[in-house]
């Protein structure tokens, strides 16, 4: 039998641009992967894309946390990873006996994204 837990998040995109500008690389490796890094450096707006997946992030630690684990889960633990077809999977690096899914959208200003926890028994 499983449980299933949500979560949710939405940033302002302007807020994670501002990030990256003012501590670049240190930024962005405290937060991506370099796989993360490279696909959102591959768009033509990567502000957006790497806002979509700091919201995914927190989205995924949200759902996670909300099934009673309680150890400490760093950003660099989750990472947003894109399927053949686009779609967004996350990668766990961290000890959590169950799976999550994820679903990421955005608008020019905002970035929000929903997060389903699998927990098995």
């Amino acid at each position: 039998m499983s449980e299933l837990y949500i979560g949710t998040d939405l940033v302002d995109i302007d807020r994670i641009k501002i990030s990256i500008e003012k501590y670049q690389i240190k930024f962005l490796n405290r937060v991506f992967s370099t796989e993360e890094q490279e696909y959102c450096q591959s768009k033509s707006n990567p502000a957006i894309h790497y806002a979509g997946r700091f919201a995914a992030k927190e989205a995924v630690i949200k759902s996670i946390k909300s099934s009673g684990f309680d150890q400490p889960i760093d950003l660099r633990s989750i990472r947003i990873i894109n399927n053949a077809d686009g779609s967004p999977y996350v990668n766990l690096d961290l000890e959590y006996n169950g799976s999550v899914k994820v679903s990421i959208s955005h608008t020019e200003t905002h970035a929000i994204a929903f997060a389903l926890s699998e927990l098995n028994h």
